[in-house]
C-alpha cells in the first residue's frame, strides 16, 4: 500500500539510523511532497553533501515526488489551525496535506504526530515490518 513519507523518515533512513525498516520496504510505493525534498535537501547540505549527492541520494530512493501546487497549498494552510498546538512546520502540513488529498497514511519519526486528529492515519516509522 503507498504511504506518504514525512522529511524525517527520509532523513533517518538515509542516515542508516535503526528501526527504520518499515520506511525501506515503503519505498517501491511511496510518495513524498515537493516541500518535503526541499527540507531533505535543506538538511543534507547542513550536514555537508553536495548538490549531486543529494540528487543522487534521493533518485535512489525511487520516490513519486508530488508537486506542491495551489490547491496543496491552501490545504496545508487549512491545516495551520488544527495543528497549531503541536507547532507543526510547513512541511509537517505539506505531507500532512497531500496524505489527505490521496487518502494515504503518513509515515514520520515524529512522535508528536501521533496525536493528531485530522482524519489522516499516522504510523511511526521507527520499528520493524
Amino acid at each position: 500500500m503507498p504511504v506518504v513519507l514525512d522529511a524525517s523518515a527520509i532523513l533517518a533512513l538515509l542516515a542508516g539510523e535503526p528501526d527504520t525498516d518499515i520506511v525501506r520496504v515503503s519505498l517501491p510505493a511511496a510518495i513524498v511532497s515537493a516541500v518535503n525534498v526541499s527540507e531533505v535537501g535543506a538538511k543534507l547540505c547542513d550536514r555537508g553533501m553536495s548538490a549531486p549527492d543529494i540528487r543522487n541520494a534521493m533518485g535512489m530512493l525511487g520516490l513519486e515526488v508530488a508537486a506542491f501546487d495551489e490547491h496543496a497549498a491552501y490545504a496545508a494552510a487549512m491545516l495551520r489551525d488544527p495543528t497549531r498546538k503541536l507547532g507543526l512546520s510547513l512541511g509537517d502540513r505539506a505531507c500532512l496535506a497531500l496524505a489527505a488529498a490521496r487518502k494515504l497514511p503518513v509515515l514520520t519519526t515524529d512522535r508528536k504526530w501521533a496525536g493528531l486528529d485530522i482524519g489522516v492515519e499516522v504510523r511511526l516509522a521507527r520499528g520493524t515490518v
